[in-house]
């Protein structure tokens, strides 16, 4: 574990010297676990040339001390900003970067405050760039919590029938996912029933499922800090001619957008397939949103399978798959897997049928 992070932080390095940041302060709690491993809720890293130091307080001292145990712990008596100039000062830094998308205002003005010789500035995104690629153990956590999500939802299937409110499916996942093995969800689950369903977000309500209606499930699991999501769509009852029509639709354009995902393609490329193939059966107005989004430490991370992200994929990116048409006053379809970028081609962690609209009702045996 020592080694690992070791070798994060000489990435970093490279990234903060090609950068010209001298050194570097991360106050985001993810990246501050993926180069350290403490997992305390309150602490910061300083990283520098010739050193790595991480600042926290009493409570979290030898919990600091077990889990980082390659890095120079700092407790801090007053405020962090006070306990960094000492460290700048000892090290005769003179630039500092900060993570200014974290940062919140007030933690600035109070570095400008402390650190009147040093000049700050704004350097987002350099974690987060080596984050994209997963090492063997991320993805090893990544595919167990797809796996806790894809048995928790075959666990709870047999409940989702007219009369159950949508928030009492979704406990039942989160109740399911936990006692299996889940650290805690995701993310707020969504389960959005009949004209619900066309909220791209529609968290789960007090609304009743009802016979003959789609409903969207989209929810994942946490596991040892790592996130899954998957989204499927079914049916109460035999599905429509148009409850049908829309669903292939989606299908299409989601297995066809899989099927592109290899490393050097552009994660814009992914985009167009999938939103080519619903926009050339009428739907395109009602696909608002990216196809995917990587996935990691963070439920949403970069690349972005999206227009406006020309990322090129490469192996080791975990991104979603998502496509949906989204129906006002009628009801929606989405349909969502985790895969992981290969050479050659892509794995698809999610495991959970696809390939028809479920009929829950007959699949159950329902009345």
């Amino acid at each position: 574990m020592q080694v690992k992070m070791q070798a994060r932080i000489n990435e970093l390095q490279k990234l903060m010297d090609a950068a010209q940041v001298e050194a570097l302060y991360v106050t985001n709690p993810e990246n501050r676990y993926y180069l350290s491993g403490f997992t305390g809720t309150a602490g910061a890293l300083l990283v520098c040339r010739d050193n790595t130091f991480l600042l926290t307080d009493f409570r979290y001292l030898e919990q600091a001390k077990h889990e980082s145990p390659g890095l120079t712990i700092i407790e801090v008596n007053d405020s962090y900003a006070e306990a960094l100039a000492s460290i700048l000062t000892a090290n005769s830094v003179s630039g500092l970067g900060c993570e200014g998308d974290h940062l919140v205002h007030n933690q600035f003005l109070m570095l400008k405050d402390k650190l009147v010789s040093v000049e700050i500035k704004e350097t987002s995104g350099l974690v987060e760039k080596l984050r994209m690629a997963k090492d063997d153990d991320e993805i090893k956590n990544i595919e167990e919590a797809v796996r806790l999500a894809d048995l928790a939802f075959a666990k709870v299937l047999p409940m989702i029938k007219p009369g159950v409110s949508e928030r009492e499916v979704a406990l039942q996942l989160e109740y399911s996912m936990r006692c299996m093995g889940a650290d805690g969800v995701a993310f707020q689950f969504i389960v959005a029933s009949g004209p619900r369903s066309a909220l791209p977000h529609g968290v789960a309500s007090t609304r009743r499922l009802q016979q003959g209606e789609l409903v969207t499930l989209d929810f994942g699991a946490l596991y040892h800090g790592y996130h899954s999501d998957i989204t499927r769509t079914v049916v109460l009852g035999e599905p429509s001619p148009k409850q049908q029509e829309i669903y292939y639709i989606v299908l299409e354009a989601q297995m066809r957008a899989i099927e592109a995902i290899r490393s050097g393609v552009r994660a814009s490329d992914v985009d167009k397939i999938a939103r080519d193939i619903i926009t050339g059966k009428g739907y395109g107005e009602r696909f608002g949103h990216g196809t995917g989004h990587g996935l990691g430490l963070n439920i949403h991370e970069n690349p972005r399978l999206s227009m406006k992200d020309d990322t090129v994929l490469r192996q080791g990116m975990t991104v979603t798959v998502e496509p949906g048409i989204y129906l006002p006053d009628w009801g929606g379809v989405r349909i969502e897997d985790t895969v992981v970028v290969g050479e050659s081609d892509c794995e698809v962690l999610t495991r959970t049928p696809k390939d028809r609209l479920i009929n829950l009702i007959n699949l159950f045996s329902l009345s």
